[in-house]
């Protein structure tokens, strides 16, 4: 896997909590550096933590399940996907004028609740030998910016927004499963 799916992928995974954190830019009454920091550091973290630790239980099972690991690695993502797409049907989470609040209890609930789906994708990476330093930093940082940008400008841009990168970064995550299977059953090259 190059660098353009890990992207898409850091990207796709880094959506939850870009529409989580817009939603607590909207919250805030006044746009502040310092909870966008925070913010960004627990999403940045938790996003590169989970797929390590998906990664270690993948590699645990790699040999009883690789020859249906791209189906495994198909099927993770397009579950991925297909929840983040379903949420923006159901009318997503956002509440805006909510409480002006930025606890670590908070913001670690928000983190590890916006980072599971990563743990799956950590799964797919054991399975797929992905080298995993480069994408977990690739992932956190990705994270770690879009989340800070978000929280910044989520007065701004309002809910929509947030759905339709929540909405995109659900097929984005359903593409590369999709190549993924594709190229495992060289359907493409």
């Amino acid at each position: 896997m190059g660098f353009v799916e890990l992207f898409l992928i850091a990207v796709g995974l880094s959506m939850d909590a870009f529409a989580v954190a817009l939603c607590k830019g909207l919250s805030f009454k006044e746009k502040s550096y310092r909870k966008a920091f925070r913010i960004a550091i627990y999403f940045g973290f938790f996003q590169a933590f989970m797929p390590f630790i998906g990664w270690l239980a993948g590699r645990q099972f790699e040999q009883y399940i690789s020859a249906y690991d791209h189906w495994i690695a198909f099927a993770l993502l397009l579950v991925i996907g297909g929840k983040m797409i379903i949420s923006v049907a159901r009318g997503g989470s956002c509440t805006v004028g909510g409480p002006d609040r930025c606890s670590h209890k908070e913001l670690l609930t928000l983190a590890v609740a916006t980072s599971i789906d990563a743990l799956a994708v950590g799964v797919t990476f054991a399975f797929l030998h992905i080298n995993l330093a480069p994408a977990l930093l690739l992932i956190g940082i990705t994270t770690f910016a879009l989340s800070f940008v978000s929280v910044l400008i989520g007065s701004r841009l309002g809910i929509r927004f947030g759905n339709a990168a929540e909405l995109a970064g659900g097929v984005v995550l359903i593409l590369i499963g999709v190549k993924i299977l594709f190229e495992h059953l060289n359907i493409i090259v």
